[in-house]
């Protein structure tokens, strides 16, 4: 097949299309940030089409993106839990889109690879080992995002040797002050906080008020949030393989 087209050679499924689902947000960094992730996993994976749609107030929005595909897709929620986006609008947007070919892949977080980020980070702002830190994410009126939370404070927490505490910046408790001035109470006088958040925006500068001794960037194109976009979109792509059946006599116990 080395003489069919690139584009041909997609559409017969050999390489569907990385569609990056963006959140949006108000400001251009936002959008720049992301933009500089998907310049990223473009680097990395030479000759894979990658296209970005966003699910609100950034252009163009997935069902712009969509309806002018023409090959298969897995969609890549650039997105840190679980929530609601994933479990409904994701789908919902897929559902209107007739025609179209895709799968959703999973959320990026909660991740090892997203410990590795979230403590290079740390260590850019300042922190050092010893010191607490607050992960402030977010946070979702989904009870199951809050808990993707929750876990990828626990990963962070096995990766740096120190306490981790999850808070939420919206709909969820404890908020990253709250969080702050516990561990205060509980004797920690080095506490930062871990911008739980892909890109700057509206969320994290409530993350930088919450009174941290230092707080770390959002995520943005760190090497590891590369790896585990390709990561997601590598495990949509391949296929699942059926249990074989079982062969020879069978054996009673």
């Amino acid at each position: 097949m080395n003489g069919i087209p690139e584009r041909a050679r997609e559409s017969l499924g050999e390489r569907p299309v990385l569609v990056a689902v963006g959140h949006g947000s108000r400001g251009p960094q936002h959008e720049q940030t992301i933009g500089q992730l998907i310049d990223a996993v473009r680097r990395a994976r030479p000759g894979l089409r990658v296209e970005t749609g966003w699910l609100d107030l950034v252009r163009p929005p997935l069902a712009q993106v969509l309806a002018g595909l023409d090959a298969p897709a897995v969609l890549v929620p650039l997105l840190l839990g679980g929530g609601y986006h994933v479990r409904v609008d994701i789908p919902a947007v897929l559902a209107a889109a007739p025609g179209v070919r895709a799968r959703v892949a999973r959320a990026l977080g909660p991740h090892p690879l997203l410990a590795e980020a979230l403590g290079d980070r740390l260590a850019e702002a300042g922190w050092t080992p010893g010191g607490a830190v607050v992960l402030a994410a977010a946070g979702s009126t989904d009870p199951g995002a809050n808990a993707d939370t929750a876990r990828m404070a626990r990963l962070l927490a096995r990766r740096l040797g120190s306490p981790v505490v999850p808070s939420y910046l919206c709909a969820g408790a404890p908020t990253p002050a709250e969080a702050v001035a516990e561990l205060r109470r509980r004797g920690h006088d080095r506490v930062a906080v871990a911008r739980y958040l892909m890109a700057p925006g509206f969320f994290g500068g409530r993350a930088a008020a919450a009174g941290g001794c230092v707080t770390s960037p959002p995520l943005g194109a760190h090497e590891s949030v590369t790896r585990l976009v390709l990561r997601r979109y590598d495990d949509a792509v391949r296929p699942t393989v059926a249990p074989a059946p079982p062969t020879g006599r069978s054996v009673s116990r």
